[in-house]
């Protein structure tokens, strides 16, 4: 058997963390190995429990959310961070996108989504919950990044700069087979060479990528 994803939950409200910690602990596939309530404890839990995934609330007292979870993603663990908050505003979703986050979750989804975004997060895929994936698109085109623009993507081939492209464009794998007519392993394999070589945690930072250097261009 796979050992099940390891879950911290951090979440100034102690209610949000019980009803969650509830719903996770009944699926036989994923365990709650710590809980935090602020950034700060979230912080120093994954540095001693080294958990696959941080369910983190945005919104917390001292370190906030977008504040762990770059610390989180900058440092040595491999633990992968969702958000999880009440709001849904671009500049949530791009801060916390910028700071490492490999998906976006708002509280009013359903909790049987909730799970299965924890399930794609721990194998390694982004995930982002559909009521912002268009606004997200929107903020890469319309708000100029703090930092200098990145130089050009190289060290791929042309194929994988096709994929690149793609995926930058929010296609998913079998999207992404159909429009290169190759199969979806094969467009597993390409985001998988793309993700090394480019030395990406996951699919949202190819996205970011993708816009950052100019492959995708911004929507009219």
């Amino acid at each position: 058997m796979t050992a099940p994803v390891r879950v911290v939950l951090a979440d100034d409200q102690p209610l949000v963390r019980a009803a969650l910690r509830m719903v996770i602990t009944d699926a036989p596939d994923l365990d709650v190995v710590g809980e935090a309530g602020t950034g700060a404890e979230a912080v120093r839990l994954v540095a001693e429990l080294a958990p696959d995934v941080v369910v983190m609330d945005i919104r917390m007292p001292g370190t906030d959310g977008i504040r762990a979870t770059r610390q989180i993603t900058t440092g040595p663990a491999t633990t992968h961070v969702i958000v999880l908050t009440t709001f849904d505003e671009d500049e949530y979703v791009y801060g916390a996108l910028r700071a490492g986050a490999a998906g976006f979750l708002v509280k009013d989804m359903a909790l049987d989504d909730i799970l299965a975004a924890i399930r794609v997060v721990a194998s390694g895929d982004g995930l982002i919950a559909p009521s912002v994936t268009r606004r997200l698109i929107k903020e890469f085109a319309g708000r100029p990044a703090s930092a200098p623009p990145r130089p050009p993507v190289t060290g791929i081939t042309d194929r994988e700069r096709e994929v690149l492209v793609l995926v930058g464009s929010g296609l998913s794998n079998t999207e992404i087979a159909a429009e290169l007519s190759i199969s979806v392993a094969t467009a597993k394999t390409y985001l998988t060479r793309l993700l090394a070589k480019l030395d990406a945690r996951d699919r949202v930072r190819l996205v970011i990528l993708a816009y950052e250097t100019g492959l995708v261009a911004p929507p009219g």
